[in-house]
Protein backbone atom coordinates (compact mmCIF):
# COMPACT_ATOMS: atom_id res chain seq x y z
CA UNK A 1 0.00 0.00 0.00
CA UNK A 2 2.51 2.09 0.97
CA UNK A 3 4.46 1.34 -2.07
CA UNK A 4 1.75 2.34 -4.61
CA UNK A 5 1.49 5.80 -2.88
CA UNK A 6 4.92 7.07 -3.03
CA UNK A 7 5.03 7.46 -7.16
CA UNK A 8 1.72 8.71 -7.18
CA UNK A 9 2.62 11.70 -5.16
CA UNK A 10 5.72 12.13 -6.65
CA UNK A 11 3.78 12.45 -10.25
CA UNK A 12 1.79 15.02 -8.67
CA UNK A 13 4.74 16.81 -7.07
CA UNK A 14 6.02 16.98 -10.81
CA UNK A 15 2.77 17.73 -12.48
CA UNK A 16 2.64 20.84 -10.24
CA UNK A 17 6.48 21.84 -11.35
CA UNK A 18 5.60 21.27 -14.84
CA UNK A 19 2.70 23.77 -14.47
CA UNK A 20 4.27 26.34 -12.49
CA UNK A 21 7.19 25.93 -15.34
CA UNK A 22 4.50 27.01 -18.37
CA UNK A 23 3.32 29.99 -16.64
CA UNK A 24 7.03 31.38 -15.88
CA UNK A 25 7.20 30.65 -19.84
CA UNK A 26 4.07 32.02 -20.87
CA UNK A 27 4.91 35.36 -18.58
CA UNK A 28 7.93 36.05 -19.67
CA UNK A 29 6.52 35.25 -23.79
CA UNK A 30 3.98 38.03 -22.44
CA UNK A 31 7.03 40.27 -21.10
CA UNK A 32 8.92 39.75 -24.35
CA UNK A 33 5.90 40.56 -26.73
CA UNK A 34 4.87 43.90 -24.47
CA UNK A 35 8.73 45.09 -25.18
CA UNK A 36 8.65 44.53 -28.81
CA UNK A 37 5.38 46.22 -29.06
CA UNK A 38 6.40 48.66 -27.23
CA UNK A 39 9.84 48.90 -29.17
CA UNK A 40 7.35 49.29 -31.69
CA UNK A 41 5.26 52.34 -30.26
CA UNK A 42 8.16 53.74 -30.05
CA UNK A 43 9.86 53.23 -33.35
CA UNK A 44 6.13 54.29 -34.87
CA UNK A 45 6.57 57.26 -32.75
CA UNK A 46 9.60 58.42 -33.27
CA UNK A 47 9.01 58.13 -37.15
CA UNK A 48 5.97 59.50 -36.47
CA UNK A 49 7.77 62.71 -35.17
CA UNK A 50 10.17 62.79 -38.12
CA UNK A 51 7.57 62.98 -40.55
CA UNK A 52 5.63 66.14 -38.50
CA UNK A 53 8.77 67.82 -38.46
CA UNK A 54 9.55 66.98 -42.13
CA UNK A 55 5.60 68.40 -43.02
CA UNK A 56 6.85 71.35 -40.25
CA UNK A 57 9.87 72.40 -42.44
CA UNK A 58 8.06 71.91 -45.49
CA UNK A 59 5.39 74.36 -44.86
CA UNK A 60 8.09 76.86 -43.13
CA UNK A 61 9.75 76.89 -46.70
CA UNK A 62 6.51 77.15 -48.71
CA UNK A 63 6.19 80.25 -46.43
CA UNK A 64 9.10 81.84 -47.12
CA UNK A 65 9.06 80.93 -50.98
CA UNK A 66 5.39 82.36 -50.86
CA UNK A 67 6.75 85.22 -48.74
CA UNK A 68 9.90 85.96 -51.51
CA UNK A 69 7.37 85.39 -54.50
CA UNK A 70 4.67 88.05 -53.34
CA UNK A 71 8.31 90.77 -52.36
CA UNK A 72 9.09 89.86 -56.17
CA UNK A 73 5.62 90.44 -57.55
CA UNK A 74 5.49 93.66 -55.87
CA UNK A 75 9.02 95.04 -56.86
CA UNK A 76 8.50 93.86 -60.40
CA UNK A 77 5.19 95.69 -60.45
CA UNK A 78 6.99 98.90 -59.19
CA UNK A 79 9.64 98.17 -61.92
CA UNK A 80 6.49 97.44 -64.52
CA UNK A 81 4.47 100.30 -63.75
CA UNK A 82 7.45 102.47 -63.94
CA UNK A 83 8.73 101.41 -67.14
CA UNK A 84 4.86 102.00 -67.95
CA UNK A 85 4.83 105.60 -66.94
CA UNK A 86 7.72 105.78 -69.15
CA UNK A 87 6.89 104.20 -72.35
CA UNK A 88 3.97 106.45 -72.17
CA UNK A 89 5.64 109.77 -71.76
CA UNK A 90 8.13 108.50 -74.56
CA UNK A 91 4.68 107.79 -76.65
CA UNK A 92 3.47 111.41 -75.71
CA UNK A 93 6.78 113.00 -76.80
CA UNK A 94 6.78 111.08 -80.51
CA UNK A 95 3.28 112.93 -80.80
CA UNK A 96 4.02 115.87 -80.04
CA UNK A 97 6.82 115.72 -82.51
CA UNK A 98 5.02 114.01 -85.32
CA UNK A 99 2.42 116.80 -84.08
CA UNK A 100 4.81 119.42 -84.80
CA UNK A 101 6.74 117.56 -87.45
CA UNK A 102 2.75 117.45 -89.68
CA UNK A 103 2.33 120.91 -89.09
CA UNK A 104 5.88 122.04 -90.04
CA UNK A 105 5.41 119.70 -93.24
CA UNK A 106 1.77 121.72 -93.82
CA UNK A 107 3.46 125.10 -93.47
CA UNK A 108 6.18 124.11 -96.08
CA UNK A 109 3.63 122.99 -98.19
CA UNK A 110 1.81 126.45 -98.20
CA UNK A 111 4.87 127.41 -98.78
CA UNK A 112 5.93 126.09 -101.94
CA UNK A 113 2.05 127.01 -102.90
CA UNK A 114 2.74 130.20 -102.57
CA UNK A 115 6.39 130.46 -103.70
CA UNK A 116 5.32 128.81 -106.91
CA UNK A 117 3.47 132.04 -107.66
CA UNK A 118 6.37 134.33 -107.12
CA UNK A 119 9.25 134.71 -108.82
CA UNK A 120 12.45 134.87 -106.68
CA UNK A 121 14.41 137.41 -106.14
CA UNK A 122 17.88 137.20 -108.10
CA UNK A 123 20.72 138.66 -106.91
CA UNK A 124 22.21 141.75 -108.86
CA UNK A 125 18.64 142.78 -110.07
CA UNK A 126 17.78 146.36 -109.69
CA UNK A 127 14.16 146.32 -109.83
CA UNK A 128 14.25 149.09 -112.60
CA UNK A 129 12.01 149.05 -116.04
CA UNK A 130 14.68 147.39 -118.94
CA UNK A 131 14.56 149.57 -122.01
CA UNK A 132 11.75 148.13 -124.43
CA UNK A 133 12.38 146.15 -127.75
CA UNK A 134 11.30 148.20 -130.89
CA UNK A 135 8.08 150.02 -128.98
CA UNK A 136 7.04 146.97 -127.10
CA UNK A 137 7.41 146.20 -123.75
CA UNK A 138 10.21 145.13 -121.58
CA UNK A 139 10.89 141.82 -120.16
CA UNK A 140 9.78 142.75 -116.34
CA UNK A 141 6.73 144.59 -117.83
CA UNK A 142 5.80 141.37 -119.69
CA UNK A 143 6.82 138.99 -116.64
CA UNK A 144 4.77 140.95 -114.24
CA UNK A 145 1.58 141.24 -116.39
CA UNK A 146 2.09 137.27 -117.56
CA UNK A 147 2.19 136.56 -114.04
CA UNK A 148 -0.97 138.61 -112.75
CA UNK A 149 -3.05 137.06 -115.20
CA UNK A 150 -1.85 133.25 -113.64
CA UNK A 151 -3.07 134.66 -110.10
CA UNK A 152 -6.06 136.03 -111.20
CA UNK A 153 -7.34 132.58 -112.86
CA UNK A 154 -6.52 133.08 -116.53
CA UNK A 155 -3.65 130.23 -117.19
CA UNK A 156 -4.16 130.58 -121.27
CA UNK A 157 -3.76 134.25 -121.12
CA UNK A 158 -0.31 134.39 -118.52
CA UNK A 159 0.87 130.95 -120.84
CA UNK A 160 1.14 133.40 -124.23
CA UNK A 161 2.89 136.24 -121.68
CA UNK A 162 5.04 133.49 -120.79
CA UNK A 163 5.23 132.19 -124.01
CA UNK A 164 6.32 135.33 -125.43
CA UNK A 165 8.30 136.77 -122.83
CA UNK A 166 10.85 133.58 -123.85
CA UNK A 167 10.42 134.58 -127.68
CA UNK A 168 11.59 137.77 -127.05
CA UNK A 169 13.85 137.52 -123.84
CA UNK A 170 15.29 134.20 -124.07
CA UNK A 171 18.28 135.08 -122.38
CA UNK A 172 16.87 137.22 -119.55
CA UNK A 173 17.12 136.46 -116.11
CA UNK A 174 13.76 135.09 -115.37
CA UNK A 175 13.45 133.13 -117.88
CA UNK A 176 13.97 129.92 -116.06
CA UNK A 177 10.83 131.50 -113.71
CA UNK A 178 9.04 131.86 -116.95
CA UNK A 179 9.29 128.20 -118.12
CA UNK A 180 8.47 127.08 -114.26
CA UNK A 181 4.67 129.06 -114.64
CA UNK A 182 4.24 128.01 -118.02
CA UNK A 183 4.20 124.64 -116.31
CA UNK A 184 2.19 126.26 -113.36
CA UNK A 185 -0.58 126.95 -116.12
CA UNK A 186 -1.45 123.77 -117.00
CA UNK A 187 -1.71 122.35 -113.66
CA UNK A 188 -2.95 118.95 -112.31
CA UNK A 189 -5.36 119.25 -114.96
CA UNK A 190 -2.73 119.04 -118.22
CA UNK A 191 0.06 116.71 -116.87
CA UNK A 192 1.30 115.69 -120.21
CA UNK A 193 1.36 119.62 -120.70
CA UNK A 194 2.86 120.79 -118.01
CA UNK A 195 6.26 117.74 -117.41
CA UNK A 196 8.07 119.34 -120.20
CA UNK A 197 8.02 122.71 -118.43
CA UNK A 198 9.35 121.18 -115.38
CA UNK A 199 11.55 119.05 -116.39
CA UNK A 200 12.99 121.78 -118.50
CA UNK A 201 13.76 123.88 -115.53
CA UNK A 202 15.44 120.66 -113.83
CA UNK A 203 17.41 120.18 -116.85
CA UNK A 204 18.48 123.46 -118.17
CA UNK A 205 18.57 125.03 -114.76
CA UNK A 206 20.13 122.36 -111.67
CA UNK A 207 21.82 125.31 -109.86
CA UNK A 208 18.41 127.09 -110.10
CA UNK A 209 15.74 127.69 -106.80
CA UNK A 210 13.33 126.10 -109.33
CA UNK A 211 15.17 123.27 -110.00
CA UNK A 212 14.04 121.45 -106.57
CA UNK A 213 10.10 122.53 -107.10
CA UNK A 214 10.27 121.66 -110.94
CA UNK A 215 11.24 117.70 -109.69
CA UNK A 216 8.74 117.78 -106.84
CA UNK A 217 5.82 118.85 -109.15
CA UNK A 218 7.41 116.67 -111.36
CA UNK A 219 6.69 113.64 -108.90
CA UNK A 220 3.43 114.71 -108.00
CA UNK A 221 2.21 114.47 -111.47
CA UNK A 222 3.82 111.26 -111.71
CA UNK A 223 1.71 110.34 -108.55
CA UNK A 224 -1.87 111.70 -110.17
CA UNK A 225 -0.72 109.29 -113.27
CA UNK A 226 -0.26 106.32 -111.13
CA UNK A 227 2.86 105.87 -111.74
CA UNK A 228 4.47 105.28 -108.05
CA UNK A 229 7.99 103.94 -109.09
CA UNK A 230 8.25 106.85 -111.14
CA UNK A 231 7.38 109.70 -108.32
CA UNK A 232 9.47 107.84 -105.90
CA UNK A 233 12.82 108.89 -108.51
CA UNK A 234 11.72 112.32 -108.61
CA UNK A 235 11.73 112.54 -105.03
CA UNK A 236 14.78 110.61 -104.80
CA UNK A 237 15.99 113.33 -107.51
CA UNK A 238 14.97 115.99 -104.82
CA UNK A 239 16.35 114.54 -101.98
CA UNK A 240 20.40 113.44 -103.37
CA UNK A 241 20.50 116.97 -105.58
CA UNK A 242 19.06 119.50 -102.64
CA UNK A 243 18.93 117.92 -99.36
CA UNK A 244 18.64 121.24 -97.19
CA UNK A 245 15.36 122.50 -100.01
CA UNK A 246 12.36 122.82 -98.58
CA UNK A 247 11.10 120.59 -101.01
CA UNK A 248 13.36 118.14 -99.64
CA UNK A 249 11.19 117.64 -96.29
CA UNK A 250 8.07 117.13 -98.16
CA UNK A 251 9.44 114.70 -100.61
CA UNK A 252 11.18 112.52 -97.79
CA UNK A 253 7.25 112.51 -96.23
CA UNK A 254 5.73 111.36 -99.26
CA UNK A 255 8.76 108.87 -99.22
CA UNK A 256 8.04 108.02 -95.88
CA UNK A 257 4.11 107.56 -96.51
CA UNK A 258 4.99 105.57 -99.63
CA UNK A 259 6.51 102.84 -97.70
CA UNK A 260 4.03 102.63 -94.71
CA UNK A 261 1.40 101.96 -97.11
Amino acid sequence: MTRGIVPFAAAVVLSGCALKGDVRRVEREVVALRAEAARADTARAVEFERLTALVAALHDSLGRQQVRLADALQENQGVLRSDLIEIQRQLLQLQELTGQSQQRLSDLRRQFEQRAQQPPTEAGSTGALPATQQGGVGPTELFELSLQQLRRGSPQTARSGFEKFLQDFPTNERTVDAVFFIGESWGAAAPDSAAPAYERVARDWPDSPRAPSALYKLGLLAEQRGDAAQARTFYQRVLSGYPRSDEAALARDKLGAGGRQ
